[in-house]
């Protein structure tokens, strides 16, 4: 098969005219799991054998042709930081630098539009109410509940659905007396009326990929919280703490975020609230589950490659992953530093324009939409989908432009091939003195695939990099945002072969990831919300109300 060979990004057609070929991902590897997960693993490790297996899985699912092998006329990009453009908008207000984590929560708050309706006043909705932070912390300063009385209403619920009725596995590890500790300072502030901010006595969800004392970081493993001390809160974690939060645990993940469906044979499965039958998507499942349970109204994530957004689209919540660098990445497992980031999950997907008194500002968004690959998703995503680009355009007049995204395809494969090989060196000085039996049948295999990886293909991977980088921010001369599906299929069944020895289902792992890749290896802020489709979202079959009145 011979490889492709690359003409200068710049000769490349963004145009709706384009004649380039959208490649739709066409993965070459059968589901399996159980016994024949384990068979393939054993076939995998051998050192001969395995070696010629791994080869025709690359060449058979295009990453020899199109990355490895490619000639590409781009340098390598290393890093997808971007220049700071400080464009003058109107009533838009920036955050003062130098101000405290308290200070900054004050004036984000200052920027929302301003409520009319009393926070538990009249009769609880017949559909889930997804209770704000704003609403917690307005019943917090009234004195209608304490965060006191919140922390035993999530504790009571968390040991509910952790039971063997429900076995939900939002959470790998939370400590109640630390947790109603917590709560009990924040009480105490809120009754002498010193609050630290907005966020104080908020219970925040933490992913286990992230450091937050006092539990281990596992990042979904079963030895790396023993291999690797958790010293100090994570950058974003100590900053929810010096706001107030009541930091409520570590959430479950797929095991070293290596799979897209939050299947995890150490911690148990994490299931989807709205049908426990169902996978919560991953690699950040616990804390999308936990929101859209209404455990909590916002959690933290760590996304590498969709992995917040995933799971917040399958669970129906919001998930946010911001500008590379917009976070700090202290004290979040490295496992792939040129991509991954925090993130954030929160339960409603209200559109609010703080501070913007007329909508005359934003009458001019031009939205960009790449038709092949918008459509290339099953037909009630793309359904939702458009129709929320027509309500967009019949409430705001925001327009759609047809643009072509070329090389979506080798974009995948080239992240693909970066988070593998960045994940396995990050972790080698664990592996080499790990025993395999530790590590989970599935997440042997895509170490095995990560570990093959070739220099070449890591630096043609940069080169794709550099391509992609030109032709997003030649598209963002024109348009303000990139519209797309977040995932290509819907919430797949979580099958009883899988739990303990996970899967490999490579098929609906391409259709997960197929719409999130740019915003992680092009360091771009991305969004996953509901508009159009929020009718369909009713009230999960395992939720929560910590507000409701006793």
């Amino acid at each position: 098969m011979a490889a492709k060979v690359y003409k200068p990004a710049a000769e490349v057609n963004l145009g709706p005219d384009s004649d380039e070929f959208y490649i739709s991902p066409n993965v070459k590897a059968p589901r399996v799991a159980g016994l024949l997960v384990k068979i393939f693993v054993w076939i995998l490790e051998m050192p001969i054998i395995g070696s010629m297996v791994l080869y025709i899985l690359k060449k058979d699912n295009l990453i020899n042709k199109l990355v490895q092998d490619a000639e590409i006329p781009e340098p390598p990009l290393f890093t997808s930081t971007h220049s700071w453009e400080d464009i003058p908008e109107q009533n838009v207000c920036l955050t003062k630098p130098d101000l405290s984590p308290p200070e900054r929560v004050q004036e984000a708050v200052s920027c929302l539009p301003a409520s009319l309706e009393s926070t538990l006043a009249g009769s609880p909705p017949s559909s889930p109410k997804r209770w704000t932070i704003r609403d917690f912390n307005r019943a917090y300063s009234s004195g209608e509940v304490t965060p006191v009385q919140v922390a035993k209403r999530f504790l009571a619920a968390v040991k509910e659905c952790s039971g063997p009725g429900l076995n939900m596995a939002f959470f790998i590890s939370y400590n109640p007396e630390d947790i109603i500790r917590q709560a009990e300072e924040s009480t105490l502030r809120y009754q002498r009326g010193t609050p630290l901010s907005a966020m104080d006595g908020i219970l925040v969800a933490v992913k286990d990929e992230i450091d937050c004392l006092p539990y281990p970081t596992t990042g979904g493993t079963r030895w790396l919280g023993r291999a690797r001390a958790c010293a100090a809160d994570a950058a974003v974690v100590a900053q929810l703490r010096a706001c107030g939060a009541v930091l409520a645990g570590k959430t479950n993940m797929h095991e070293l975020g290596a799979g897209t469906s939050g299947i995890n044979p150490h911690h148990g499965s994490t299931r989807n609230p709205h049908n426990p039958g169902r996978v919560s998507g991953g690699s950040s499942s616990g804390s999308a589950a936990a929101v859209c349970a209404g455990l909590c109204p916002v959690a933290l994530g760590v996304d590498g490659g969709g992995s917040v957004r995933m799971p917040a689209a399958l669970c129906g919540v919001v998930g946010f992953k911001p500008t590379a660098g917009r976070l700090s990445n202290a004290g979040v497992l490295p496992l792939n530093w040129t991509v991954g980031m925090p993130g954030i999950l929160a339960g409603t997907p209200e559109l609010n324009l703080p501070l913007l008194k007329s909508s005359l500002s934003i009458k001019n968004i031009k939205l960009a939409k790449y038709a092949k690959w918008f459509n290339d998703s099953s037909e009630d995503i793309r359904s939702c989908c458009d129709k929320s680009l027509q309500m967009l355009h019949a409430h705001y007049g925001w327009e759609t432009l047809d643009v072509t995204i070329p090389e979506i395809e080798e974009m995948r494969l080239a992240h693909y091939v970066t988070i593998g090989s960045e994940c396995t060196a990050s972790l080698a000085k664990y592996l080499d003195k790990l025993k395999r039996s530790e590590i989970g049948w599935d997440v042997r295999v895509a170490l095995g695939v990560y570990g093959s990886f070739s220099s070449r293909a890591y630096l043609n991977s940069q080169r794709l990099r550099n391509r992609q980088m030109y032709f997003h921010k030649e598209i963002f001369k024109t348009a303000d945002v990139i519209v797309s599906p977040m995932t290509g299929v819907t919430a797949y069944k979580l099958q009883d072969d899988a739990l303990k020895s996970g899967e490999l289902d490579y098929i609906n792992g391409a259709a997960l990831v197929r719409y999130s890749i740019a915003g992680n290896f092009l360091g771009l802020p991305a969004i996953t919300v509901m508009e159009a489709c929020k009718k369909h979202y009713k009230k999960p079959e395992v939720f929560y109300d910590l507000l409701k009145k006793d």
